[in-house]
Order: structure tokens, then C-alpha cells, then sequence
């Protein structure tokens, strides 16, 4: 019998999970089907009930109901409970387990994708919210020398740098106390991308040799890396993200790691 999975979101015509996931199974050979489960904005519980009721096996959940998925699950991960939010839902007889790929699948394009080791690097999360909760904690799994979270508000992230104290050298600040600092690591987690603005940070944050990551993708240009450009900086996008994100879920479904770099290739392909 072929297991089922799907997303589920709102809107999802631009997902290319299906497509990620599809490939992930023709690659490994593992017997599943993939979709995408359009909910209502007011019936994302009852979405996911009649899923899995009918024997759907796990979900990947995206905007807006990542913040819901979590209040649904009947057990987090350590990750999920530290991002207070969940993309990974598993169902079985024991419930619904929820987990959270986001920040690992953030990591492993930066390091294995990319190749540019975290440990003893300064590194500087753009933004407070969700986007940024969610990558925290295994960022400072990877042991940079520190990791400083800038906010608009500062409270925000001074109030999110506190939360993470025990797990590694983290700390808040304003975008305006960036002056006269440098980072090898620079992550846009805000999003101002969507809306072809730039994150309100001196160019000099930009160390030499630095990378500049987007976690958004499927623009052509974005500000954020237009500015890391101008100074010489290596930069990235969030598509590498992407697909390592969903081969973590892959992975947590069905126990086989699936290879990316094939998958991403073909996206990059697309987009061309």
C-alpha cells in the first residue's frame, strides 16, 4: 500500500513540495504519494482530522498554520518546543508527534551545501519572529564563537537572545547598534524581502570573506543580497533551505535520507 503525505497551507500554488518530495521518493524508491492540501484559513484542524483520519501518514505544514500545528501536537520535539512552532506532523496510534526542520535544513545548506563551517564564526540573525525562533537553536548547535540576534525592536530581541541564553553565547541588539561591527555570518530572517526592502543595517556588518544568507527564495533580486554583493560578500538565498528541510521531514517519515543536491539542482534548473 502507498503511504500518503502532503502540505497543508494557505495560500500553496507557489509550493514546490510536491515536487521535492516526489523526487525524494523516485530517488530512494519508497512507496508514498505526495500533495498539497489547500485549508481554509478557519479549518486547519478540521483539514488535518480528515487527512489523517483517512489515512494520510504525515504532513508538512506552512503559512499561516505552523504556530496551530504545534497547539495540535500531541508531542514536540526538542527542536519544535525551543521554535515554538511546527513544519512536521507524524501520525500514528501513539498521536500526533510534531517536530520542526527548519533550522536544521538552514544548517546543513550552510555547511554542506555551501561548505562554510558555523563553529567559531560571528554570526547575526536579522529579525525577531517566527523565522528567526525557528533557526536558533541549532545555530548555537554548531558552536559559532557568538550569535547576535538584530531587531527593529530591540525587546524582541533581547527578549529571544534571554530565551536561548543556556544553550551558547547569544545576545539582542537594535539594527542601529550594529555599527562598527563585522560578522562572517550575516541571516536574513526578516521579511523584508518579500517586499523588495532592505533590513535597516550598515554595510559594514559585512566581515571579509562573509556570507550573506536569505532565507527567502524565487526572486531574482533581492536587496539584502544586493547589498552583501556590493561589498564583496558570498551570498546565498533560502532554496538550499528548502529542500533541506524537507529531506529532514522525509527522513523523520520514513527512516532514509534522501540525497539533495539532485533535487536542488533541478530547482536551481527551473528557475533559470
Amino acid at each position: 500500500m502507498t503511504d500518503r503525505y502532503a502540505v497543508i497551507g494557505n495560500p500553496l500554488a507557489h509550493s514546490k513540495s510536491p515536487f521535492i518530495h516526489s523526487a525524494f521518493a523516485a530517488q530512494t524508491g519508497e512507496p508514498l504519494t505526495y500533495s498539497a492540501l489547500l485549508a481554509t484559513l478557519d479549518g486547519f484542524a478540521a483539514a488535518v482530522a480528515e487527512f489523517a483520519n483517512s489515512g494520510g501518514r504525515g504532513l508538512n505544514v506552512t503559512v499561516p498554520f505552523k504556530l496551530e500545528a504545534r497547539n495540535l501536537a500531541t508531542r514536540l520535539s526538542d527542536r519544535a518546543r525551543a521554535a515554538g512552532a511546527v513544519n512536521t506532523l507524524t501520525f500514528s496510534a501513539d498521536g500526533i508527534a510534531g517536530d520542526n526542520t527548519d533550522g536544521v535544513g538552514l544548517v546543513h545548506d550552510i555547511t554542506y551545501n555551501l561548505k562554510f563551517g558555523i563553529a567559531g564564526r560571528r554570526v547575526l540573525l536579522l529579525g525577531a519572529g517566527g523565522a528567526a525562533r525557528g533557526v536558533i537553536l541549532p545555530l548555537l548547535s554548531e558552536a559559532p564563537a557568538a550569535l547576535t540576534i538584530a531587531n527593529r525592536t530591540v525587546a524582541r530581541a533581547e527578549e529571544l537572545a534571554s530565551r536561548f541564553a543556556s544553550a551558547g553565547n547569544v545576545k539582542g541588539l537594535g539594527f542601529n547598534d550594529l555599527r562598527n561591527r563585522e560578522f562572517d555570518l550575516i541571516i536574513n530572517a526578516t521579511s523584508a524581502s518579500l517586499r523588495d526592502e532592505l533590513p535597516a543595517i550598515p554595510g559594514n556588518v559585512f566581515a571579509k570573506h562573509a556570507l550573506a544568507y536569505d532565507m527567502m527564495y524565487g526572486k531574482n533580486t533581492m536587496p539584502f543580497l544586493a547589498l552583501a554583493k556590493g561589498v564583496e560578500a558570498r551570498t546565498a538565498d533560502g532554496l538550499g533551505m528548502l529542500v533541506e528541510q524537507a529531506a529532514e521531514s522525509f527522513f523523520i517519515w520514513r527512516g532514509v535520507r534522501p540525497a539533495t543536491a539532485p533535487v536542488l539542482e533541478q530547482l536551481r534548473e527551473a528557475a533559470a
